[in-house]
């Protein structure tokens, strides 16, 4: 039986290499994200049209993530994988700066987003025969330290690792794994400006090394490849040199 995975934010970045790698190793992918274009890119790169589903699809919405998992039970039939992936930040500002509506955008993308796929996904997996699966959400190193004038972002990135933990006690009886991947400083578009200069706890801005997607790619096939009775519930991967341990 061919498994299959669905990556959200597979549009670029973490979610695209994550796609390419588990395709590479003959997973189905179902690709979401809210961009159509860039998922196409990331399918054609996979190469297997057979094998893939492109689903535009904004992950805070309910709706449409309920026709995200209705379309993959048609296509595919059950679920095995859910990289829990897409999110988003805010510009840094002081917290008395920062309007409701960026906080209300972060966290419907970061929060509410991996609520729902996590609740789609759990509900397959449950229902489905052979019954189970595996959720990875994707934290940060900020759902341990933040940077300066971060709220949103790193208060939903706590948040996750509060469902993380939820989901992999509640998954326990219906073979359900969860854990997390909390990466830093991975090159992609997003961390282009850390070459430049990353803004530090004592407001100067400092270049930080970063390290190529790939070994987040490989890390997350590690987790997925795993048994269910096994589970990597927290995996850091990271640039060595940044600063994480000791940030500030």
């Amino acid at each position: 039986m061919t498994a299959t995975a669905l990556v959200t934010g597979a549009g670029s970045g973490i979610g695209r290499a994550v796609a390419v790698a588990l395709a590479g190793q003959g997973w189905r992918l179902a690709l979401a994200g809210r961009r159509l274009e860039a998922l196409q890119e990331t399918a054609a790169l996979i190469g297997r049209p057979d094998d893939v589903m492109v689903s535009p699809t904004d992950v805070g919405d309910e709706g449409q993530v309920d026709a995200l998992f209705a379309a993959i039970q048609v296509l595919f039939g059950r679920l095995d994988l859910l990289f829990n992936n897409a999110g988003t930040g805010a510009p840094p500002q002081p917290i008395d700066e920062l309007p409701v509506a960026q906080w209300n955008r972060v966290v419907a993308a970061n929060l509410t987003g991996a609520f729902l796929c996590a609740r789609g996904a759990f509900r397959m997996m449950r229902a489905q025969d052979p019954r189970g699966g595996r959720i990875i959400n994707n934290g940060s190193i900020s759902a341990h330290a933040p940077r300066l004038y971060s709220a949103p972002y790193t208060a939903t990135k706590h948040a996750v690792t509060g469902l993380t933990k939820s989901l992999a006690l509640d998954g326990r009886g219906f073979d359900i794994a969860c854990g997390q991947i909390d990466i830093g400083n991975a090159e992609t578009p997003l961390t282009a400006r850390m070459a430049q200069g990353a803004l530090q706890a004592d407001g100067s801005l400092r270049p930080e090394p970063v390290m190529d997607v790939s070994h987040v790619a490989d890390a997350v096939l590690y987790m997925a490849g795993l048994p269910l009775n096994a589970n990597v519930l927290f995996m850091t991967v990271m640039a060595n040199q940044m600063p994480f341990v000791g940030r500030g």
